[in-house]
């Protein structure tokens, strides 16, 4: 048939090279990527407003920090949570094995911004705004590593454009393998449609500065929702999932988007601080005091 020309046979191997027994995989390099776009989008965003590098050297450690360990420790405990609880040490010894989490990436982050936030006596929801630029960039690149790696794919279906995913099916003749929506790649244009729609926010119209907490909600209902509503076409990620209403992805996304609806409610009525460099706030003093004087 003229439909199954058209399907992407999809057979990249997920190791970039490998030497003495190292090997260096695409999956890593989009994570890596991810970060350090991440500290120069930050850096970006603190020198145009006025704050110093030292909030993004701080955010870099921590926020970096959460996302790792959060993203491992939330797959151990949202997934194989039965194998992990007897064994607790293989979370950090089995790593190479793989398995991460984005809602435990996002938990982790939010508990670095939060220390970060503290230390350097600034807003939170400033964080909480400039982070989802980032994140959707990053959420991007690190679901074109998934594909790369033939992994979260899609159910089986019929469209022009589905992928074989070969590995998945050793000495399957392509004729008679079937094809699935290459959900990554779906998700990864819902993150690129996030992160320009949030660079327009803030670079463009600057609402996103004006309205403290509104791109963060934005931001959440464009990555969580996102992924609440492509998980429908997802084959389940673990058996457990097998005839749940709602598998793990979905429920764990349901917290987000409920949070992203309180965030863009508060936005709208002014309700979070709009954080203020402390060069800004010692020359309003000043003022001020002068004022007072007068």
């Amino acid at each position: 048939m003229l439909q199954d020309l058209l399907y992407v046979v999809w057979d990249v191997n997920p190791v970039l090279f490998n030497i003495g027994g190292f090997e260096l995989r695409y999956y890593g390099l989009m994570w890596a990527f991810a970060i350090l776009f991440g500290e120069r989008l930050i850096w970006a965003f603190a020198k145009r407003e006025g704050f110093s590098q030292d909030i993004v050297e701080t955010g870099f450690i921590w926020i970096v920090l959460g996302a790792i360990l959060g993203s491992r420790v939330g797959h151990c405990l949202f997934y194989e949570f039965s194998y992990y609880i007897t064994k607790p040490w293989a979370i950090l010894t089995e790593i190479r094995n793989g398995g991460m989490a984005s809602h435990g990436a996002a938990i982790g982050m939010l508990i670095g911004m939060w220390i970060t936030a503290r230390k350097h006596k600034m807003a939170y929801v400033w964080w909480l705004d400039r982070i989802m630029i980032p994140v959707a960039i990053g959420g991007a690149a690190v679901r074109l590593g998934n594909l790369i790696n033939s992994e979260i794919i899609g159910n089986v279906t019929e469209v022009p454009w589905a992928f074989q995913f070969v590995k998945l099916y050793p000495g399957v003749a392509l004729e008679s393998m079937p094809a699935h929506h290459p959900a990554q790649l779906y998700e990864a244009i819902c993150y690129l449609i996030t992160f320009g729609v949030l660079m327009w926010m803030y670079y463009g119209r600057d609402v996103g500065r004006r309205h403290a907490g509104l791109m963060f909600g934005v931001g959440l209902i464009g990555i969580f929702l996102t992924r609440f509503l492509l998980e429908l076409l997802k084959l389940d990620q673990e058996a457990f999932e097998a005839g749940m209403f709602f598998n793990m992805g979905q429920l764990l996304s349901i917290p987000f988007v409920i949070a992203a609806g309180v965030m863009i409610w508060g936005a709208m009525k002014n309700k979070f601080p709009v954080a203020v460099p402390p060069a800004k706030v010692k020359a309003q003093s000043a003022i001020n005091k002068r004022n007072n004087k007068k």
